[in-house]
């Protein structure tokens, strides 16, 4: 298409077809005035007519190759215009694909640093429990040691018997260390069992002696020969015990009873 703005104004300047025409009737004026040419020499006058006409067709030969000229300059501008819009949305799609990668990767890391997380968490919780069962390990082997240091004193408070004033001295000495030893251990979480009078249990109790009895029931605990100890809920030593058991003679009798019902 060509730009209207850039063709020539018809009304305000005379065209270059008119200015031949005025040409060409300034010459026939003058040829019949007689200062350019014979009125009788009609071949001259054909061939500046000729003349004329070939100029007017180059004019318009002219401004058809300017037409064209810019058709094709229009045509190349649109051509370039395509270019540039298909060049962009090329880019686009690359930008939003190259943005799609980007957001997968971060979503990988999210999930890699949570699992990382995760596992610091677990591992955390594991070392904490290890320490604790490696503390309370060395607590009971160090407490195991101790605790026959406990039980002389407590034998030596069962069997020693003060006779004079000296005695009772040392007697009070020896028994004001042993409480202070038993302090300790309670500060710590060691405590004594009492298992006297209670049902034989295998998990805290060491049977070491069976005495038949009426007085309690089979399985029941007597008599605590060696005393045992917890450490927390944990049992640190097993206690030692007498447990009862049923009387010979009250067997024979419960057997005697059973063959004389059975006749």
């Amino acid at each position: 298409m060509i730009d209207e703005e850039k063709q020539p104004d018809s009304t305000s300047q005379p065209t270059d077809e008119a200015v031949a025409s005025q040409g060409l009737s300034d010459s026939v004026a003058a040829a019949a005035e007689g200062d350019l040419i014979d009125l009788e020499s009609p071949l001259e006058l054909e061939e500046q007519t000729a003349d004329a006409k070939s100029v007017s067709a180059n004019l318009e030969g002219a401004n058809g190759e300017e037409q064209a000229t810019q058709a094709v300059a229009d045509a190349s501008a649109g051509d370039g215009q395509l270019e540039t819009l298909s060049s962009l949305r090329q880019e686009n799609e690359a930008l939003k694909a190259h943005l799609e990668d980007l957001n997968q990767q971060g979503e990988a890391l999210k999930i890699q640093s949570m699992r990382i997380a995760a596992d610091f968490d677990n591992f955390r919780k594991r070392t904490s429990k290890e320490k604790e069962d490696l503390e309370l390990q060395i607590k009971r082997v160090t407490l195991s040691e101790l605790l026959p240091v406990v039980d002389n004193f407590e034998r030596a408070r069962s069997q020693i018997k003060p006779q004079n004033d000296g005695e009772m001295a040392i007697h009070k000495s020896y028994q004001g260390v042993y409480k202070q030893l038993v302090d300790c251990l309670k500060r710590i979480g060691v405590s004594a069992m009492r298992p006297e009078g209670k049902e034989f249990d295998p998990n805290l109790h060491e049977a070491v002696m069976r005495e038949p009895t009426n007085e309690y029931a089979e399985g029941v605990v007597i008599e605590q020969l060696v005393r045992g100890y917890f450490l927390g809920d944990r049992v640190l030593r097993h206690a030692m015990v007498k447990v009862a058991s049923v009387p010979e003679s009250s067997g024979e009798e419960s057997g005697e009873s059973q063959s004389t019902s059975s006749e």
